[in-house]
């Protein structure tokens, strides 16, 4: 039967042995799997002394002959991936809580970089434009493609700046507090406009047709005329087609629901909802590379996926609303596009070779195929 191993067994411990049991290491094994940081904190023992009591004590345990290094300080154990993520989300939660305590009730600034929770309803009470994808579910008009686009979003406001809202919605903006929902009523003219006669247009159903693609207009559709203007077929009578240019809710008093819930502070912060207000999808955005010069010019490095669209709008656009709302912070915009060189598999010669060789096969193929007709 074998001896249960007192901590006295350890060679070496003296007067030691009470220290240890002192610290709670009251056994071998607590001794063996001590690390160096543990025992040299102890009062009166070294460095030296303490490698002497960890090799001995695992030498009563028959575990190992070798010196102690130290390596062996033991490593608390890595986290893993889904403990990492789940740091990581209760850390943006904890920030996200510190940030709303220190703008609850707080007024909005001029030229504050906000977002604003909208819920807007027409006047017989038909909701048009929401901030969330559940909001549009419950209104009964969500569609998948445009929750792709991103749609169902807060909007992204400078407060007090044009260009982002109508103007109804600029001026309530301005007076609202973070975290306080407001409903208000604006009138047409601030809204989407008062209906204008000047926009209705007549079309012949002939020419109408020239310009729709050969196609026979359809009650409802929409209509881009040449200018760009884009319109909606709103009857067809006498061999013509009535085109209105109008906005749908032209004419109309819009009833709003808002609420500015947060503050976009930080550059980066910024320039991914610039992005994002262009029509780049969210989960892109990371894929850009984004750096500051000097002179703050910016330098943004277009990833391979977007290389082979059209994006001249797209970067004349951001960088027009970049340096009109960041000027302070930015200079020269700079787009940068590296096509990578494809590798070359063959020296040229050869691949002309190859080519006549590919060429010559396929004729006799042909020829013995039309020996076998005849």
């Amino acid at each position: 039967m074998t001896r249960t191993m007192n901590l006295a067994d350890v060679q070496g411990l003296g007067k030691k042995e009470e220290t240890l049991r002192e610290a709670g290491i009251d056994t071998v094994e607590k001794l063996a799997n001590a690390s160096l940081d543990d025992l040299v904190k102890l009062k009166g023992i070294g460095k030296a002394s303490a490698e002497k009591f960890i090799t001995n004590a695992k030498e009563l345990l028959g575990v190992s002959k070798e010196p102690i290094l130290e390596e062996t300080v033991t490593k608390p154990e890595e986290p893993t991936l889904e403990e990492k993520l789940q740091k990581e989300i209760d850390e943006e939660v904890k920030l996200l809580e510190q940030k709303k305590k220190k703008l609850q009730g707080k007024k909005v600034g001029e030229g504050d970089f906000v977002l604003l929770k909208i819920t807007g309803r027409t006047q017989k009470g038909k909701i048009f434009r929401v901030s969330s994808e559940e909001d549009a579910k419950k209104a009964g008009i969500y569609e998948e493609e445009k929750a792709k686009q991103g749609y169902y979003t807060p909007e992204f406001v400078i407060v007090g700046k044009p260009g982002f809202l109508n103007e109804g919605l600029t001026e309530t903006v301005k007076e609202m507090e973070f975290f306080v929902k407001k409903s208000v009523r604006i009138p047409p003219q601030k809204a989407f406009g008062k209906r204008d006669p000047q926009k209705i247009e007549r079309i012949g159903i002939a020419k109408f047709r020239k310009l729709n693609e050969g196609k026979n207009p359809e009650y409802g559709q929409e209509f881009t005329n040449k200018k760009g203007q884009r319109g909606t077929v709103t009857n067809i009578t006498q061999g013509k087609v009535i085109v209105d240019y109008n906005h749908p809710l032209a004419g109309q008093s819009i009833d709003y629901n808002l609420e500015v819930i947060d503050r976009i502070e930080t550059f980066d912060e910024k320039i991914e909802y610039f992005m994002l207000s262009k029509g780049i999808p969210k989960e892109n955005i990371k894929e850009f590379v984004i750096q500051r010069g000097k002179d703050n010019e910016l330098e943004i490095a277009i990833p391979k996926m977007f290389l082979f669209q059209n994006l001249t709008y797209l970067k004349f656009g951001l960088a027009m609303d970049l340096q009109t709302h960041m000027g302070e912070e930015i200079g020269n915009v700079k787009f940068i596009e590296i096509y990578e060189k494809m590798p070359i598999p063959t020296s040229p010669m050869d691949s002309v070779q190859q080519k006549i060789e590919d060429f010559e096969k396929d004729h006799d193929h042909d020829h013995n195929h039309e020996h076998n007709h005849d």
